[in-house]
């Protein structure tokens, strides 16, 4: 049977669909489909849009990112940081849910989608180098905490954090809320699922694939069982919050373009919705990527997240962003693929064109417990201890891109982790590792003095300068070049070894013109040895090259020998 679509034209994680990730895929899809319901309608409430807006961009804008993007379980939906922003810009322009605003909304998500497809055209995918693995992983780290902090009130029933210390005091008195009771025993049953019910099965015989499918089908469990006691027990009107009524049925695609009066409103709200969206679906994208040992493209990753919010433009009109929650249970439940993701939105359309009302009664507290669960094992405190042992600047990257996350909020976490990414690639760059050199004896390889037993020439000096020279390290380097001379009097030469040179700058190329006549005044020549071919070639353009007069040399052996 010929495919309905051109092969070509199929997303490479298809044309290779691993088959024997399929029931996976079907069972993480259906998972996320139930557990992001009320979540979908909370976003959209939060946005000031009908709670089903929520669905609707759950279904084909998740459908165009798992075509077009390039992560293997990111998923795309409604988010809290664009729920927030459209609410902030759009309340002054017109009434939450009105059909101004809605249109308004959807005018906002058509802007912000064009503005990442053009990012995409344009290339703009290397502002992920700016991201680091320390700054990726403490990213998802406070993500991952300010899920679970954000679920506490759904699963105890704490309102506010004042709320806390009376919570334990009624926990320790045994006197719980019945949002409480039921929130807790979800969550030690959800927890003990996770971490005890797969050894337990293989124990006593099970296949570990089979215990693995087991496991990742129990949260479907626990929130049907949780949801007939809600019914049975009338536990709703005992204070219990449920999701409540889902209105059925799918909208028309409409295109809906901006007046435009409100086009200038909303054009830099849409600017600064793009950036915010590219980078913490890039920064999402990366973290889950080291975690599974897989490759994304940035570029691909914008245009995904761009499609997505085109077509959502037209299909239920709400801005859409990489979920970290929703991203969470995809991974959580055992996703491999993409097609995770369209199970998830195909599941999600049969709920609203059929199902919807069935899930009037689920409660809020075990889909808290399931998602704080989840969340609860993207956590990873093991890589800042890996960066903390290693390297402190990559240790204080990590905790300050967590600590912004959790206090200042995504957006603000990841500006914080991008700018101490370029502080500490300034301040490495900025003080370069400088190593005196000698030669092993008997060969033609130079080492540090510090740490080999090396043959030395009593009037030449051999540095090696571990850094491209720009004009930001250039003072480290006439420093460390002062001292040693300092140090050594009877020095007549100096051999700059620049095999670790990528770059020299216009203003290194004229420091380095200065520090050859500085030291012919002295007495001191000034040689250079093993330059790379691209700095030879710019340097012979510069006054350098001619001052030196052919005290050039191919090798550091070959400069010794000729100074011995």
């Amino acid at each position: 049977m010929p495919f309905p679509v051109p092969r070509s034209l199929l997303p490479c994680w298809l044309r290779h669909y691993p088959r024997p990730a399929l029931a996976d895929d079907l069972v993480a899809g259906l998972i996320v489909a139930v557990l992001a319901l009320p979540q979908s309608l909370a976003y959209a409430l939060l946005a000031g849009l009908p709670p089903q807006a929520g669905l609707y961009v759950s279904i084909l804008p998740a459908f165009a990112y798992a075509w077009v993007g390039s992560s293997m379980v990111q998923a795309v939906g409604p988010v809290a940081i664009t729920s927030i922003m459209t609410l902030t810009v759009l309340a002054p322009l017109a009434a939450p849910q009105s059909p101004e605003y809605v249109a308004l909304a959807a005018s906002l998500s058509l802007l912000t989608g064009a503005l990442l497809v053009l990012a995409s055209l344009l290339r703009l995918g290397f502002l992920a180098q700016l991201l680091s693995r320390p700054v990726t992983q403490g990213f998802l780290t406070g993500s991952a905490i300010l899920i679970v902090i954000s679920q506490a009130h759904h699963v105890f029933g704490i309102a506010h954090l004042a709320d806390l210390p009376a919570f334990l005091r009624d926990l320790a008195a045994g006197r719980l809320s019945p949002t409480a009771q039921l929130g807790i025993a979800c969550l030690l049953a959800m927890a003990a699922n996770r971490h005890l019910l797969g050894r337990l099965l293989q124990r006593f015989g099970f296949p570990a694939r089979r215990a693995a499918f087991v496991v990742r089908l129990m949260p479907l469990l626990i929130v049907g069982l949780a949801t007939l006691a809600v019914i049975q027990g009338n536990l709703a009107s005992r204070g219990i919050t449920i999701v409540g009524s889902i209105e059925s049925g799918l909208p028309p695609l409409q295109w809906i373009w901006p007046e435009e009066a409100k086009l200038g409103h909303l054009a830099l709200p849409a600017l600064i919705m793009a950036l915010v969206g590219m980078v913490q679906n890039i920064a999402m994208a990366q973290a889950l990527a080291i975690q599974r040992r897989e490759r994304v493209s940035a570029n691909r990753e914008i245009l995904g997240l761009g499609v997505a919010n085109l077509v959502a433009a037209v299909h239920g009109g709400m801005p859409v962003g990489g979920g970290v929650s929703r991203t969470v249970l995809n991974v959580s439940a055992g996703a491999r693929t993409p097609l995770a993701s369209m199970v998830t939105a195909a599941a999600m359309a049969a709920i609203v064109l059929a199902a919807a009302p069935a899930f009037a009664s689920l409660p809020l507290a075990a889909l808290g417990a399931t998602i704080m669960v989840a969340a609860f094992s993207m956590i990873d405190f093991r890589s800042l201890r890996t960066a903390w042992a290693y390297d402190r600047i990559d240790a204080a990257s990590w905790l300050g891109t967590a600590g912004g996350v959790l206090f200042l909020g995504l957006e603000q976490g990841i500006a914080i982790g991008i700018a101490l990414s370029l502080i500490a690639l300034i301040v490495r760059a900025s003080t370069p590792h400088i190593a005196r050199l000698g030669r092993l004896p008997g060969s033609e390889h130079f080492r540090n003095v510090e740490r080999y037993a090396v043959d030395t020439l009593p009037q030449a000096l051999f540095l090696r300068i571990d850094e491209s020279l720009f004009f930001g390290n250039l003072a480290a380097v006439e420093t460390r070049l002062g001292s040693e001379l300092l140090q050594s009097p009877q020095m007549r030469h100096v051999v700059l070894v620049m095999s670790a040179i990528n770059r020299v700058d216009t203003t290194a190329m004229e420091t380095l013109c200065d520090i050859n006549r500085n030291l012919a005044e002295q007495g001191i020549a000034l040689h250079l040895a093993e330059i790379k071919g691209p700095v030879q070639d710019r340097l012979k353009r510069s006054p350098l090259w001619p001052a030196l007069k052919g005290r050039v040399f191919l090798s550091a052996n070959e400069a010794f020998e000729a100074l011995r």
